[in-house]
């Protein structure tokens, strides 16, 4: 999909330098992903004992 951004030159600059991008967008898609796979992994954390898993699992597997 093709998009304009206003994003400020020194910040898409550090980011395709940290990223080690060669391109512009290069660095935005690295930086997207990126904040995708922070959130999702802060989703996960924060669900931290509200789950409960069992260890009785090859029971629960064979006595269907």
């Amino acid at each position: 999909m093709k998009t304009t951004l206003d994003i400020p030159d020194d910040l898409i600059k550090e980011a395709m330098t940290l990223s080690k991008s060669r391109t512009k967008k290069e660095a935005v898609v690295s930086g997207l992903r990126e904040l995708i796979r922070q959130r999702k992994i802060a989703n996960v954390i924060s669900s931290a004992g509200r789950l409960e898993f069992s260890d009785k699992w090859e029971k629960a597997r064979h006595g269907r």
